[in-house]
Formats: structure tokens, sequence, C-alpha cells
């Protein structure tokens, strides 16, 4: 077989003298009979491992979204405000002033799961470089994350071990951690969630993509050596797990936050100049994954020279090359004469650099390895043309909306606050985000323990305010109102810090997608994010989707968590959550049916999981929404909270506390006229309106109370006066009272306590 036949595609015979790849093999590759047949028409010949290897990874769930991407081109993505949507490593928006907003969230479940500390540290190090490879300084991290049961066996050391990970390479590299989400749920106990998110800050005329061009320019390698660690990870994170899963921690990467750092300052500098043509993070699938992709979006061919590849071991393979997931690599295609220049930056930062390969018009990838060509592969039909499946669906059963009369009231609301205050679902995080430094850079205006985090746009009065949220148990009881739920939870927590929502990434969670009643999940959860995303004009930029979260055939619940960005004009505007004086009106806004369907109270109060989550009206989302956004830029509400998990009551008591993390301020409570409860007019019974989850509701305080009802009236939007600041505790309807160092001690023990117990 001569060589120009095989960088032609001509070739009809094997590469090499090797071995005939075996069914066993293919199978082991996580690629299917049909698959392997669709790779023998595509090649005319039989892969040899190597190539095998690359259609493994390059068609794997994790890179291609094969079952998923039918649906997510159903998803809104363009904007006047967007600069790059899905398909480059981040989203980019234009925020303004000649600033763009660069941001993306990505699972690293199955891999914190099997080693939590290197799992979860490795996904903060991808995330950072899909986000400073645009051209962009990282400038914030959040997290989402789930785990299983408190009570199961792993639960403690896989949480410890993950938040151990995030603040590790988080606080190394210097980037604040600002917000983010912990939920414990038994659904996840055999796969936890971790779901990193990183924003960026670019100039908006200085982005840069991974379309590679030029015949003849130089690929280039730069950041760590290549090591075995991490070969299959993209293989993995698309299988279902089983009782063998911890064989798998040889397909952990292990990370190096010190040289991520270096290498974030060493591709800044060089952005600074003219020598770039593309970039490109080495994440899933290596060296893989980054050429093809590159080579793909811009229309050409690569050839490489594995040889040259900086190689921490001995012996290594070109398919241990090729499918390495080693940490803090980058691919870049250099001007032609460029490459002195770049070399310089990079040794500057004691940094590996290497020309391992150029660009070519063949619309091919030649690899080569000790002066033979060793795989010789067409680029777009495994970069584009990977296999799209339109997977069969059944939708979830529509389950009844609970009447909260029917629902059994608590001997005591604040005795049950007190309760949900203390539950692993509502109880405070300061555990966790005390191991994170959130005040690096100096930015942080808004830290954890509010609505969302706010970071300065620095040496500016402006700030981009970010949240991540999802509430699985509604997207598991109603997965098309789930979804759009948990746009509308993202959508609520930006404007009640003073934010205009800008745009969104979202990570799709879920289950084994072959399994039709999972994949009714996905589809109704996609359809409803798509609705609310276009009802807010918040379109979706980025995004990851991790299939296959299930061990032994046990699925996790469906959970696609929404990660949004807004924008803040003027600082000085910002609300956060704490009480902030005696005497100021106490005003609820929006109306409460009482919904108590898949609520907090139900699960943790009564035992109970059933019914309907409650109802979500996206104009109403809006229209309320966007008033209480005016009251607040317009400087007249002097607290805001918006109303989720545990209800009205929770949320007034969250405030309370949080009036002593103020600066300068102590706990501060409250007295709570509870309204007439009368069956059959429209009036849910006291424990509904405490505890109800209904949507579309803020709590907000001010000293002109008056006022701010004449302009809700004036809106068309529901608002009562429901209480007044003031006191050392909080007190129902003139009577019942339960002190605010009760509930503090409720609130802030129960993590601590959990992870200090190692029974």
């Amino acid at each position: 077989m001569s060589e120009q036949s095989l960088i032609d595609g001509g070739a009809s015979e094997p590469l090499r003298n090797e071995p005939a790849v075996t069914p066993e093999q293919v199978a082991e590759h996580g690629l299917s009979p049909q698959e392997y047949q669709r790779i023998l028409e595509i090649l005319e010949r039989e892969p040899n491992l190597l190539e095998l290897g690359i259609f493994s990874v390059m068609w794997s769930e994790h890179c291609s979204y094969k079952s998923s991407k039918k649906w997510l081109k159903t998803l809104p993505t363009a904007g006047p405000l967007v600069i790059h949507g899905p398909g480059e490593n981040a989203g980019v928006i234009d925020i303004g002033e000649g600033l763009a907003a660069v941001f993306k969230i990505e699972s690293h479940n199955h891999p914190s799961f099997i080693e939590p500390y290197q799992g979860a540290a490795t996904g903060v190090g991808g995330i950072l470089r899909d986000v400073f490879t645009m051209g962009a300084r990282p400038v914030a991290n959040l997290n989402a994350l789930r785990f299983g049961d408190p009570d199961h066996p792993k639960t403690r050391h896989l949480l410890a071990g993950v938040v151990a990970g995030i603040g590790g390479y988080g606080n190394c590299v210097g980037i604040p951690t600002v917000a983010g989400e912990v939920n414990f749920d038994p659904g996840y106990n055999g796969n936890i969630l971790v779901n990193a998110m990183t924003v960026g800050i670019a100039r908006a005329d200085r982005i840069f993509t991974s379309a590679a061009s030029g015949a003849g320019n130089p690929v280039v390698y730069v950041g760590s050596k290549t090591g075995r660690d991490g070969i299959h990870g993209a293989t993995m994170a698309s299988a279902e797990f089983d009782d063998e899963s911890e064989a798998k921690r040889p397909t952990v990467q292990v990370g190096d936050p010190f040289t991520e750092k270096l290498l974030i300052e060493a591709c800044l500098e060089l952005m600074a100049t003219d020598a770039i043509v593309a970039i490109q993070d080495m994440g899933a699938a290596g060296l893989t994954c980054s050429t093809f992709e590159m080579a793909s979006r811009g229309g050409t061919g690569v050839e490489l020279d594995l040889n040259a590849v900086p190689c921490r071991e001995d012996g290594m393979t070109p398919y241990e090359m090729m499918l390495s997931e080693s940490q803090e690599r980058m691919v870049m295609v250099l001007q032609p004469g460029k490459e002195d220049l770049a070399r310089r930056v990079f040794e500057k930062w004691d940094l590996d650099f290497a020309v391992v390969g150029r660009l070519t018009d063949s619309g091919r990838m030649v690899i080569r390895y000790d002066d033979e060509i060793v795989g010789a592969l067409p680029i777009d039909p495994l970069a584009e043309a990977s296999p799209e499946y339109d997977r069969p669906y059944v939708e979830s059963e529509a389950l009844p909306l609970l009447d909260p009369w029917d629902v059994e009231a608590p001997a005591s609301a604040l005795e049950t606050l007190r309760t949900l205050l203390g539950s692993p679902d509502l109880c405070s995080r300061r555990w966790v985000w005390e191991q994170y430094d959130h005040m690096v850079m100096a930015d942080t205006v808004g830290r954890p323990g509010g609505d969302a985090g706010v970071v300065r746009l620095h040496g500016s009065e402006r700030a981009l305010a970010v949240t991540v949220d999802c509430t699985p148990r509604y997207c598991q009881a109603a997965p098309r109102s789930g979804g759009a739920q948990a746009v509308a939870e993202a959508w609520r927590n930006l404007n009640a810090v003073g934010a205009r929502p800008l745009a969104v990434t979202n990570n799709l969670n879920f289950g084994n997608p072959e399994r039709p009643e999972i994949m009714g999940q996905l589809v109704g959860c996609v359809q409803g994010m798509a609705e609310a995303c276009a009802a807010f004009e918040t379109p979706v930029v980025s995004g990851n989707v991790s299939l296959y979260n299930e061990t032994n055939g046990q699925a996790i619940p469906p959970t696609p968590v929404i990660g949004a960005i807004g924008l803040i004009e003027r600082l000085d505007r910002m609300a956060t959550i704490g009480f902030k004086a005696a005497g100021e009106a106490i005003l609820l806004i929006g109306e409460t049916r009482g919904h108590l369907g898949a609520s907090l109270y139900l699960r943790e109060a009564l035992g109970r999981r059933e019914g309907a989550p409650p109802p979500v009206d996206l104009a109403v989302e809006r229209r309320h929404g966007d008033f209480l956004r005016g009251l607040i830029e317009a400087g007249r509400v002097t607290a805001c909270h918006d109303l989720s998990d545990g209800g009205l009551l929770v949320a007034l008591a969250e405030m309370a506390l949080a009036a002593g993390r103020e600066p300068g301020g102590e706990p501060l409570g409250a007295e709570i006229a509870l309204p007439a409860a009368r069956r059959g007019e429209g009036m849910p019974p006291s424990h509904g309106w405490l505890f109800g989850e209904d949507q579309a509701r803020y709590i907000v305080t001010s000293p002109n109370g008056e006022e701010i009802l004449a302009a809700a009236a004036a809106a068309g939007v529901p608002a009562a006066r429901i209480g007044t600041t003031g006191g050392s505790g909080l007190t129902l309807g003139g009577g019942e009272t339960i002190s605010l160092a009760a509930l503090r001690e409720a609130h802030e023990s129960w993590l601590p306590r959990y992870m200090d117990n190692p029974a």
C-alpha cells in the first residue's frame, strides 16, 4: 500500500501488518455492530486499533451527543448579544463597553464518583481551559453538586473529596468560587453529579476560536506532558456503571492547578500578539478530539508527528498518545514564522512547547510515528457526521395536583421550619464554601449564600451576577415543567440581586437514553427549557450533556442544571437577601396557592414524595421579574429574596439569618401576619401559605411599603404586605415565636456535624 494512497484516502487494505480488530475489541470501545459497519463503509477498509480508538472517542456519547443532538437543535441559541453560541469551546455574549462574557458549564460526574478529589479538580481545570482558550480571563467559578443519601456509606467520602478537589484546584489557580448548589437524594447513591461552571471576561474584539485555517500552518502542542492518565475517559463517561466501576480509576485524569495557572498566563500573553490562528483545549479524548474538531471547523486536514509529542512516560504508543486525557494541555495553529515567538512565551512560563504537525488541504487526519503512517482518517465523518439517533421516548405520566387542604398540617409551623432549615437540602452550605477562596482577585461583591454570586467588572461599577439552578424532584415529577422551572429559578435568582438576565448555559444530566422513559425525561426537560429561554429572551450559548448516569439499571433523577449570567449596571443598587433595619415592611410579590406537591415540606415533614410540582407560568414569571428588577434598579427595596425550596417561611428565615452577615449587621427577626384561611375561596391553609412552593414569587423589604404596593397594582402584579421586620425571632400571627438563635443552630450545625461524624 503506498503512502500517497493512505493520505488520499484510496487505501482498501488495513494499515501496516497488524492483527484484525475483533468484535470483542469493538464492543470494549463502546461501539455497536451497526456503528462498526458504518466505520467500514467510511474507510472502505478495516481500521487498525488506533483508528478504532479514535472512532470510539469521537463517536462516544460524551463527545458526539448522538442521542441528544436532535433535541439540542430546538433550543434558542441566537440573540442580539450573542457573539458565539454553541459549537465553540464556550459561549460568548456582548456585555457592552467593549467587553464580552465567556462562560460554560460541564460535567465530571463519572470521574468524580470513581476518584472524587481528582475527578472534581480536573472538572474545574477543564472548564477553566474552555473559557480562557477563547481569550478570556476567568473571573468566577461555580458548581452544582448532587450526592446520595447522607446515610449511604459512600456519601460522606464523596462529598469530602469533591469539595476538597474543587477548592484545591480553584484556590491554587486563583479564581474565586462564588456560587453553587449542593443537594442530597438517594437517587444519586450510585452516580453523583459534579457540574462545574466558569465565567471569564474578554475584549469583544479579541475572541479566539478553534477553526483551523491555512494549509502549511504549524500545529503546536503546549502545556503539560502527555501521560497515560485519562485514557478512555470519554468512553467511560458514556457508559453505565456497575459493581466493578472502581476498576475504572485509571481513566480519571490527574490535575495540576499550578501548571494551569502558568498556562492561563502564557496563553493570554501570546493572545496579545498576532501569532494565533486557532486554539483548542485538549479536553475529552485529548489530542484526538482537539485536532479533529479544529480541522473540521476550519475545513482543513492535519498531519501529526507523534514523535514530537512531549511525553512524561516511556514507551507510550500512538494509541495512548492520541487518547490520553492528561490535563493542562492545549493545541494551537500558529501563523507561519511565529513558532519562535510562541516558544519563547511558553518556555518563559516553564511549559512544554512542540511543533507536532501542520495543516493540509486534504480534509484528512494523517498520523505518523517512527516514520510510518499509523493512522489515516477522513475528518468530517468523525467530527461532524457522527451517528445521530432519534431515540424512542415515552412521556412521563402526568401527576395530579395536590389540594393543600388535603395535606396534613404540622403541629407547629415554626418547629417544622426548624426541621426544614436543618435538613440536608436546606441547611447552611457554609462548611462547603468556606473551603473555597471566594474573595481572591478582590472583585467578589456578592458572596456565597445569596441568591446569586456577583463579581465586579474590574475597575468599574458594573458587575456580572451568576447562578446555577435545578430542582430535580420537579423534573422527575413533570419533566417539561421541571425544565422550564430550572430556567425560571435561575431567572429569579438573577433578578433578585438586581441583574438583567442575559443568557444561559446548561448541563443535561440523565440516565440511559436507550430506555424510552429516560429519553422521555430528556425530551420533556429540553422542551421546557426551550420555552422558558424563549420567554425570557435568554439564549442557550453553551452547554454539556452527560448521559448514562446510572448504576445497575438505576438512573439518577433527571437533572438539567441551568447556569445563568446577568448584568448589574450600578453596583450601588445591587440587592442582597438580609433584612437591613427594624420596622420595615415585608412584602410578598406574586400569588400563593399553597402548592405542596413535590415540595420539601411534603418530603421532610411528612415523608411523602407525590403530586405534581407547582405550575410554571412563564408570562407571569416574566412580568413579576421585570417588575421586581425595576424596583431594585430604582433603589426602592432594601432586601430581596426569591421564593423556592421550602416556600415562604424558609425564605423569611434565610433573610432574617442573613442580616447577621451584612456589614455591621446582626440577625434581625420579623413578625408575620397569617392571612385568613378559607377552604373553597381560593385561599390555601396556613401550612400551604407558609410552605407551598408556588413559583414567580419574591419577598422584598422597604420603608415605603405602600408605594411599592401601589406600583404593583399599576403593573398588574399581585403584592401584599405580610409583616414587619424587627425582634430577635420569627413570630407568626402575633402568637407562636421561635428565636433566631434556635434557627441558626439548626441551620448551621447539620453539615459540620455530619462531616465530623465518621460513623
